[in-house]
Parts: structure tokens; C-alpha cells; sequence
């Protein structure tokens, strides 16, 4: 791209203390409409609390907003953090970067968690986070460049609208004849356009000589972004040497991260392959097992799901080193080269695809029974391109189709598409409306939630059923896991935070495929440590995959292999060496613990965070129609047997369908209130005073809060 033409409105120079043990010891903070740019301390209060990563965000954001403020008002902020532990090039999976706002969506806090060089770059370059409020009244670049210890906030001029190009066209600008040195933070125009938009972020691949995209995707993070008229934030560094976080004790760390990377090396080739085929291999398991989405999460298998698997993949995907990290060895961002679009502004051209991971097969695949992997591939592009979550893309689609099966809208609202199951043009053509904010795309591209009282009350459609059929809690879409026979999952889904994302709880693995969760009380107490578990990742600036995608040989014959404890006790011995905190793996939980409770406590900020927003359509818990029973009936009609006690003889099987819901919606109900008290929350899933005493947080505004709320003791 050629013609860009830059003006400097604001520009600062700052001092940039080594990193000490993990830490740069600063923030920096950007109001755009002012504009102002600040550097302002990270206090030791807010690394024994908050930790860093996602804890870093919240504290930011929970300063920067009030309970009134909706995700466009100027004071939102987009915070972005790594983490004491992000950024080791010897540590598998500590590239990542936590992204968190007011989402347009949920209308409460979002976080994402994502790959690329971002989040250990801005890091390096003197910030642990960045807060980003205010609106540009122009297409504005928030240029960080840690290597001249500079800051500038530049419009620009000439930049394309689609993603690759922009990516591509900063890298070169800024990078100075050294691409490697640069990571971007960019969406598209979809982002404007819809309310799930993402952001992409770069890492260089040296290789293939180009920039290559992870995605920030959930809850519209990307519709926050082009709202407040940012066009990218780049960031520029240099060297990564192994030591680059200066951890308290380097000989420890290196031991045990060399020991951690053996280990991967060894067994990921007789696992999961996750350095061939990346997270490919999730979904031949997922359709064996009856979790894979299909026809709107109607169902959970179809004969056809091989064909967009990894034995498909493999051969699609180029060879070559795919690790979003520097030293990674579980590299398992792949990627198609020469793929040739059939549609859209790059018809006929040969282009680079990110992907396609597992939810975006899912997603855009089999949910909307769709089982062509290059149909798939084209939607993973566009969606990229355009800045679109491929999670919330592919779940409203599906919700779209049902509707237009089941007679609730026709052609008339569809703008005369037929967008019944397995329709490719169709899904295709309202990916590219949603990227140009045309057509029915426009009112796709506002979500499941919002869709659901515009088929109501525009449409004539009935309520119950969308609410039946709509797959989305919160106000977010669910991500790609058919949980009708995973209580533990939906338990996952309906008690996450931010909405149903897996990456708080994906206990359907363990739950369906390995049976390591059989009764209630496990699964309940399982509800509670995973999600904790799993903040800690966030706030560490650490991937998960790692952790449990490749495990010890032995770790099937440990007294709790569900939890992986070897690789626990490594990341504790991992966090000790680099911060000189002296942890072990029950002080890890702890310190999610409270970040946990924290969020919990924003959300109620913000009017959310109650028992009566951890709900979830009937969908996720059991057949909604008969056809749906009848799909599964010896296994529905056992179940109302011998687990309810139930006489099914000459019941039709909308009686039975009615008789199981009862069921289920009584034992989620049930799930939730053993849930809460094992988190030490009250009945409405609030935690009391004691809980946020315990772990710390009893700052006089969480007390405030709180007593708002009712809760005093």
C-alpha cells in the first residue's frame, strides 16, 4: 500500500526502567479526545492483588468507568496487558496478551485472551499495560515505539478498510526495513458495522514474509475500537533474549522451562499433534462423543464431520514453524497459503488464511451444516479481513437458519436469501454484509440477543421459542460445544462472567470424553477450581494449551489427572523464579481467586452479576423439539426411567420432551446454588463481605458495591 499520509497530533517522550522480575513498574494511559498521554506507577498493591494481565485491566478499567457507563460512552476503555510471566521466549506459551472493555454485546466487562507479539512487546518497551479512553475524531494510530522511547498519536490518511492490508501497510511503515520489530493491533470494517467485531494481532512470520493475525474476538472488543475512531496501536522492540523479564532466580527458570519444552517436543507428536494439525485434531473427538455443534446445536454428531477435520487440515495447512511466540513448541497457529476466495473483494486473488482453529470449524462449519473445508477457510478470511468474531459470526448464523427452517422468518426479512442449513452462498453472502453493514447482515451483525426481540417484535415471532433456540447468555454467543449431556459444561457456560466462552471452564473434554467428573459433587467442585485455575493463565500472560492439551505420560494414573498437577507445580516453581514470590499451586488458585471475585463484583457494578444472568437457554440442557428427543430417544427415554423415575408407557414425545425439561432445569437450577456456596457467594451468586476479606479485595469501593447490593455480611 502506497500514498499513506501520517500527521502527528500528539507525541511524549517517557523513561523505560529494565523489566525487575517481571515487570516494567508502569502503565501507559491514552485519552484519545484530549488528547493526553500518561505514564503512571504500577503500585506493589497492584501486583499482590491484581497480578498483572487481566488483573491489571480490570483495575484499570473499574477506574476509568462507572456503573452508568455503556460500552460507547468516551470513558470506556480498551485496557490491553501481559503479564510478569509474558514474554519468555524459553517458556511454552507466554506470548499472550489480555484484552478487556464494556462490551456492546453484554453490556458488561469482556476479556479476551490472544497470541501474537502485542502484549510481551508493549512490555519490553516499558508498559505492563496500556488503557486506552476518549474518541479520535479521525482515524488516529497509537504508534509505541519502545526502541526511541517514544509516543505519538498520529492520523492517517490512505489506509485501506481491510484488516491485511492495514497489518501489512503498518508493518512495513513503521518497521523500517525490519518487520520483525513490529506488532499491530487492527479490526475492519465490520467492527463498525456489527456489535461482535474483533481485534487482530500481529506477529511476523519470518518465513512466509508476512504479518500473520491471532484474534482478540469475544464480546465486540474490535466495535469498541473503530468506536473511538482508532484505526491500529503499533507497538516496535527488538531483542528477546532469554532473559529478557529478568527473573529473580534465572537459573531456575531456565531449568524449568527447558524441562517444560522437552517434554512438549517428546509427547506433542504422539498426542494431539498440536505443532501439525493445531487445534484441528478437537474435532473428529468432539463428533465421537456427541459434543460437536450441528444445525444450531441441535445436535452433537453427523456422519459428514470428517470431511473438516484434521485429516483434512493436515494437508491443507502450509508446513513450516507456526508458534505466535517466539520458542514456542507447541506452534499450533496454522495457516493455508494460496487459498483463492470465490467471493467477496478478494475473488480470484491468492491469499494467506490464519487458521482455521476449531471453534471456526465448528462455528462456521458443522453448526450451520456446512462441511466443505473451503467454504470454511473463506469464512475464517472474510471474518479476519473484516474483523468479525468467527465464534459470534458462525452461532448467529446457525440461530438465522433455525428461524428460517422453523417458518419464524422467511425471505421477505432476509432480504429474499434462503438461508437454510448447509446453504453456503447464503452464509458467505451475510459474512459480507456484515462487513459492508448492508442487507440483512446489519441486523445479524447485531447478535442472537438482539435478534431475538427483533424477530418478536417486528417479525411476529414466537418469544418462547427464540429464547428456546437462541444460543447466547449474557448477551454473548456461545462458543462451539453441544452441552445437552454435560451438566458440568453447561455449568461452565452459565456461570461464566463474561458469558459462555469455554475459556473459563472447558470441562467438556474432561467430562464427556474422559468421564474424570461421574457425580454431582465433582462436578460442582470442579466449577469452582477450574475457573479459577484458568484466570491465572490471563493473568500471567501465559496460553493454556500447554497446560493440558499435552500432558505427562503418567498423568492418567495421578490421584487428579483432570488437573494435570505436574504441569501445576511447574508453573508455580516457573512463577517463583521470575517474580520472587515463593508460590505454591494452591497460592496460584488464591490469586485467580480474587481477580475472580473482583470481576464478579464489577459486574454487579455495572447491574449484572446476579443468579437470575447465570442463565441459559433449554437449548444447552436438552431438546428443545421433538425431533430433537426422537434423535436421541433410547438414551432420553432410559433417562426418564431409571434416573427419574418416570413411567413413559403410551407418553407422546412432546410429553416427554416437557417431562425432561422439568428435570434438567430443576438439577441446573440446583448446580448453580452448590456452585455459589463453594465460591462463598450468596444464594444470588453475590460473594459475601467474609469472601472478599479472605482473599483481599475489601477495598471501600468493592464494600460499596456491595452493600448496594445487600450484601453486609
Amino acid at each position: 500500500m502506497t500514498g499513506l499520509i501520517f500527521k502527528e497530533i500528539k507525541a511524549t517522550t517517557y523513561q523505560r526502567a529494565d523489566i525487575d522480575r517481571g515487570y516494567a513498574g508502569q502503565t501507559l494511559a491514552v485519552d484519545l479526545g484530549t488528547p493526553e498521554i500518561q505514564t503512571v506507577p504500577v503500585t506493589d498493591e497492584m501486583k499482590t492483588r491484581f497480578i498483572g494481565g487481566k488483573g491489571f485491566d480490570l483495575w484499570l478499567l473499574w477506574q476509568a468507568v462507572t456503573g452508568s457507563t455503556r460500552w460507547d460512552d468516551p470513558e470506556n476503555a480498551i485496557c490491553i496487558a501481559c503479564g510478569p510471566m509474558g514474554g519468555t521466549p524459553a517458556y511454552p506459551g507466554s506470548g499472550k496478551s489480555i484484552v478487556t472493555t464494556i462490551s456492546p454485546l453484554t453490556k458488561t466487562v469482556i476479556d479476551s485472551n490472544v497470541g501474537g507479539y502485542f502484549g510481551p512487546y508493549l512490555k519490553f518497551s516499558g508498559f505492563d499495560a496500556l488503557k486506552i479512553t476518549g474518541k479520535a475524531q479521525k482515524d488516529t494510530i497509537v504508534f509505541i515505539d519502545g526502541l526511541e522511547k517514544k509516543i505519538e498519536l498520529l492520523t492517517v490518511d490512505g489506509l485501506s478498510d481491510n484488516a491485511y492490508e492495514i497489518a501489512g501497510a503498518l508493518t512495513d511503515h513503521f518497521g523500517r526495513g525490519k518487520p520483525g520489530h513490529i506488532s499491530v493491533v487492527c479490526t475492519g470494517p465490520g467492527a463498525r458495522h456489527t456489535f461482535f467485531g474483533c481485534l487482530n494481532f500481529t506477529w511476523y512470520d519470518a518465513k512466509r514474509k508476512r504479518a500473520r493475525y491471532k484474534q482478540a474476538g469475544r464480546g465486540g472488543i474490535g466495535t469498541v475500537f473503530a468506536d473511538k475512531g482508532l484505526a491500529a496501536v503499533v507497538v516496535r522492540w527488538d531483542r528477546v533474549p532469554l532473559d529478557v523479564n529478568h527473573p529473580a532466580d534465572p537459573e531456575a527458570a531456565r531449568a524449568v522451562g527447558k524441562q517444560y519444552s522437552k517434554e512438549i517436543v517428546a509427547l506433542d507428536p504422539k498426542q494431539n499433534e498440536m505443532a501439525r494439525v493445531g487445534t484441528t485434531h478437537l474435532v473428529p473427538i468432539m463428533n465421537d462423543y456427541d459434543c460437536l455443534p450441528v444445525n444450531n446445536f441441535r445436535y452433537g454428531q453427523h456422519p459428514r464431520a470428517d470431511l473438516i477435520g484434521r485429516d483434512v487440515y493436515q494437508h491443507l495447512f502450509d508446513p513450516g514453524f507456526d508458534g505466535c511466540w517466539k520458542g514456542c513448541t507447541v506452534a499450533c497457529s496454522h495457516g493455508v497459503k494460496d487459498f483463492v476466495p470465490l467471493t467477496g473483494p478478494f475473488k480470484g486473488q491468492a491469499v494467506f488464511v490464519d487458521g482455521p482453529e476449531y471453534e471456526t470449524i465448528a462455528g462456521c462449519g458443522s453448526n450451520l451444516g456446512i462441511f466443505d473445508p473451503f467454504t470454511i477457510l473463506e469464512i475464517n478470511f472474510y471474518c479476519d479481513n473484516y474483523g468479525l468474531d468467527t465464534i459470534s459470526v458462525g452461532t448467529s448464523i446457525a440461530f438465522v437458519m433455525e428461524c428460517f427452517e422453523m417458518g419464524l422468518i422467511d425471505q421477505r426479512q432476509s432480504g429474499g436469501l434462503s438461508l437454510s442449513f448447509g446453504q453456503r452462498d447464503s452464509a458467505l453472502e451475510l459474512v459480507h454484509q456484515m462487513g459492508r453493514g448492508e442487507g440483512f447482515g446489519k441486523i445479524v451483525g447485531q447478535g442472537v440477543r438482539r435478534m431475538k426481540k427483533i424477530f418478536a417484535d417486528e417479525f411476529g415471532a414466537d418469544p418462547g421459542i427464540l429464547e428456546d433456540i437462541g444460543m447466547e447468555s449474557k448477551g454473548l454467543e456461545f462458543s462451539e460445544y453441544m452441552t445437552k449431556e454435560s451438566l458440568a459444561q453447561q455449568g461452565g457456560y452459565g456461570l461464566a462472567l463474561k458469558g459462555p466462552q469455554h475459556d473459563e471452564a472447558w470441562l467438556i473434554f474432561l467430562d464427556m470424553v474422559h468421564n474424570l467428573m461421574p457425580t454431582f459433587e465433582q462436578k460442582a467442585d470442579n466449577l469452582h477450581w477450574f475457573p479459577m485455575w484458568r484466570t491465572w493463565f490471563s493473568l500471567c500472560g501465559l496460553c493454556k494449551l500447554p497446560w493440558n492439551d499435552i500432558v505427562p505420560e503418567d498423568n492418567k494414573d495421578t490421584t487428579e489427572p483432570a488437573r494435570v498437577m505436574k504441569h501445576i507445580q511447574w508453573y508455580a516453581e516457573y512463577f517463583s523464579a521470575v517474580t520472587g514470590r515463593k508460590s505454591t499451586p494452591d497460592d496460584l488458585v488464591v490469586m485467580s481467586e480474587a481477580v475472580y471475585n473482583f470481576q464478579r463484583i464489577f459486574n454487579l457494578r455495572m447491574g449484572f452479576g446476579r443468579r437470575e444472568h447465570d442463565t441459559l437457554p433449554y437449548r444447552a440442557m436438552g431438546p428443545v423439539t421433538v425431533e430433537e428427543y426422537e434423535s436421541r430417544r433410547k438414551r432420553y427415554d432410559t433417562q426418564l426411567e431409571e434416573i427419574h423415575g418416570v413411567d413413559i408407557t403410551g407418553r407422546e414425545a412432546a410429553e416427554k420432551v416437557a417431562l425432561l425439561r422439568k428435570f434438567r432445569e430443576a438439577q441446573y437450577e440446583k448446580l448453580k446454588g452448590v456452585v455459589y456456596q463453594r465460591r462463598g457467594w450468596t444464594k444470588d451468586g453475590i460473594p459475601t463481605v467474609a469472601t472478599v476479606k479472605k482473599l483481599g479485595i475489601d477495598f471501600p469501593e468493592v464494600l460499596e458495591v456491595l452493600k448496594e447490593n445487600g450484601v453486609t455480611a
